[in-house]
C-alpha cells in the first residue's frame, strides 16, 4: 500500500517572523561575544557622559535657565546621539555579511531573504538599549537626578526605542549600499555627526546665528532630545513630542521599503 505523506504548507508570515527570530538570535549572540564591541557598550557611553559634562559644563551651563544643571540638561542629548552614533553598527554587521560571503549561503537555505536585515536591526534595540541604561546610571553616579513617575521614563523608553529602531533601518540602507567597511564608516559619519552636533543635545538654540538654529529647530535629532529632555526634566514637552514620534515613524516607513528593495536588488545577482 503506497503511503502518502502531505506536508502543511507554513504561511509566508509565520515563515518570516520564525527566520527573523533566528537572526535575531543570531546577531545577539554576536554582540556578546564579540569583546570589543561590548566594552565599547559598556564604557563609550560613560566616556562620552563624563568628558561632556565636564568639558562643556562650565561655559554652557550659565546659558541654561537657573535650577537647570548641566549635567541634567546633557543626560537626554548624550543618550541620544550615543543611540544615533550606536546604530551604525548595523551598517557595519550587514555590510560584514555582504562582503564575507554568509548572505550567498542564506540564499541556498528556505529562509526569508529580509530576515537578515530583521536580525541586525532588531538586535541593535539590544545593545542600544544596554548602552542607554548604562550611561542613565553613570549619571546617577556623577549627580544625575530626576523626578520623573514611571509613566514618563515608559514615555523615555518607548520613543528612545522607537528612535533607536528608525536609525538602525537608515543605518541599514548605508550598509547594503556601501563597498567596504571602510565606507560605511565615512557614509555614516556624514549623515549622524551632523545631526547630532548641529542639534540641541549639548547647547540650546538661543545663541546660535538664525540659519543654523532654523535648521537645528527643524530636524529630528533636536526634537527626539527636546521630547525626552522634557519628560526627564518634567518641564512642557509642546510639539516636541509628536514631532519625535513623526519623524521616526517618517523614517521607518521610507527606510524600511527602501533597504529591503536595494537588499533584493543586490543579493539577487
Amino acid at each position: 500500500m503506497a503511503v502518502e505523506l502531505v506536508f502543511e504548507k507554513k504561511p509566508k508570515a509565520f515563515l518570516m517572523l520564525s527566520d527573523s527570530l533566528i537572526m535575531i538570535k543570531r546577531s545577539s549572540m554576536h554582540i556578546i561575544r564579540n569583546t570589543d564591541q561590548l566594552l565599547g557598550t559598556f564604557f563609550q557611553p560613560i566616556m562620552f557622559l563624563v568628558l561632556f559634562a565636564s568639558v562643556f559644563g562650565g561655559s554652557i551651563g550659565q546659558a541654561l535657565p537657573q535650577g537647570v544643571s548641566y549635567l541634567n540638561f546633557l543626560m537626554a542629548g548624550i543618550i541620544v546621539q550615543t543611540v544615533a552614533f550606536g546604530s551604525t553598527t548595523t551598517a557595519i554587521a550587514i555590510c560584514n555579511d555582504m562582503q564575507k560571503g554568509i548572505v550567498d549561503r542564506f540564499r541556498s537555505l528556505p529562509m526569508s531573504n529580509l530576515a537578515v536585515l530583521n536580525g541586525h536591526t532588531i538586535s541593535d534595540l539590544f545593545r542600544n538599549s544596554i548602552s542607554s541604561l548604562v550611561m542613565i546610571l553613570a549619571g546617577l553616579v556623577i549627580g544625575f537626578r530626576s523626578g520623573d513617575s514611571v509613566i514618563d521614563w515608559l514615555l523615555i523608553a518607548g520613543i528612545i526605542l522607537l528612535f533607536t529602531l528608525a536609525f538602525s533601518w537608515l543605518s541599514a540602507i548605508v550598509g547594503v549600499f556601501a563597498k567596504s567597511v571602510e565606507g560605511v564608516q565615512w557614509l555614516s559619519f556624514i549623515v549622524v555627526f551632523p545631526l547630532t552636533f548641529a542639534s540641541t543635545a549639548f547647547t540650546p538654540a538661543e545663541g546660535m546665528n538664525p540659519a543654523l538654529k532654523a535648521f537645528v529647530e527643524n530636524q529630528p535629532i533636536s526634537h527626539i532630545v527636546e521630547a525626552v529632555r522634557a519628560l526627564m526634566l518634567g518641564t512642557p514637552i509642546g510639539n516636541h513630542g509628536w514631532l519625535a514620534v513623526a519623524w521616526s515613524l517618517g523614517i521607518l516607513v521610507v527606510a524600511v521599503p527602501l533597504a529591503s528593495w536595494l537588499f533584493r536588488r543586490k543579493t539577487a545577482n
